[in-house]
């Protein structure tokens, strides 16, 4: 418990910013403090990786962040062991200066802690199109890292069992010494555009009338700018000319990416689509009328509104692009 106080007396010299990331490394590397932490700390729970959501006054979601000590009392009036808090995996720390964890509760019955913390349990897909808030990355996060406890049980050098930190930051395996540290694939994430349009697809998972980027995971050795040109031949046949880097971001799926957010330009005089339907369902060119329109739809269309185009949640790298792009051709139509 001193080294807990020590680590928040002297963080006050520090700016807000600097405090918060200092006293989340602190806790990652110091089994004592971060348990002393969870005590006081803030809760997201999952349900078999389906976070808790709760609805707002305002009719949205919201992810339900409950105190651990009331988890603890959830856990106990449902049966559970109490020690089930203690696989708990840190997340991050609030504003507030708050210590966040996320915890799988998967082994009690779903309806029953619904009921007791007035929520719903919604698989992260569909939840990524009810948040509103900046929770979703933290999310999205706590699902991934939870996701990489339970697939991360054993030690692929000596098939013993790992044993993870008190924070969750690390498993390691005491027979080899190996340390082993959550991952990310690297995906690139390409807005192609002809100068006038840019080329949207869709997977055949994709909900029904979605477009969004084109996306592709990196081959062992490639470069960014590699994978990227590889990736648009492959699936639309179109070699790119020239390439300019936008943003990055963590997407939990499948199994927790790194996507690497580009835009590409292709020449006007070559835009015929090849596609290739093994990897796409479809791809087509759009105008930025069309993607005006289809940014205003706010929730999946109905079935029987097949011809409604609707784009990746505003949580989504991709979405990010489809409105780097918009600004950009509404900039350069004023100008002229």
């Amino acid at each position: 418990m001193l080294k807990h106080l020590r680590v928040l007396l002297s963080a006050r010299k520090c700016s807000s910013f600097v405090y918060r990331m200092r006293y989340v490394n602190r806790l990652k590397e110091d089994n004592e403090a971060c348990a002393a932490a969870l005590q006081t700390g803030r809760m997201f729970l999952f349900h078999r990786l389906a976070p808790l959501l709760q609805h707002t006054e305002q009719g949205t979601f919201r992810p339900a962040t409950l105190i651990s000590s009331d988890v603890q009392s959830i856990l106990e009036n449902l049966g559970s062991d109490r020690s089930l808090l203690k696989e708990s995996v840190l997340i991050g720390c609030s504003e507030q200066n708050q210590a966040q964890f996320c915890l799988d509760v998967g082994d009690l019955d779903q309806a029953a802690v619904e009921a007791v913390c007035e929520g719903n349990f919604i698989d992260l897909r569909k939840a990524f199109f009810l948040l509103t808030g900046a929770e979703a990355p933290l999310v999205a996060k706590g699902q991934a890292l939870l996701r990489w406890h339970q697939t991360s049980g054993f030690c692929s050098a000596t098939g013993q069992p790992t044993h993870r930190n008190q924070a969750g930051s690390q498993r390691f395996c005491s027979s080899s010494g190996i340390v082993y540290y959550p991952k990310m694939s690297p995906v690139v994430i390409v807005l192609v555009s002809d100068g006038k349009r840019c080329l949207l697809g869709r997977q055949s998972s994709f909900p029904q009338g979605m477009y969004s980027a084109l996306a592709g995971f990196c081959d062992m050795g490639e470069s960014l700018e590699e994978a990227l040109c590889r990736e648009v031949a492959e699936e639309v046949g179109l070699e790119v000319q020239s390439v300019s880097y936008s943003s990055s971001q963590h997407w939990p799926f499948p199994h927790s990416s790194f996507m690497l957010g580009c835009h590409a330009s292709v020449s006007p005089t070559h835009t015929q689509l090849n596609v290739d339907h093994t990897e796409l369902e479809d791809a087509r060119w759009f105008s930025l009328e069309e993607i005006i329109s289809a940014l205003q739809v706010n929730t999946s269309p109905k079935r029987s509104d097949q011809s409604i185009i609707w784009l990746p949640p505003q949580h989504a790298i991709a979405n990010h692009l489809i409105i780097e792009w918009m600004q950009r051709q509404q900039h350069s139509e004023e100008r002229e």
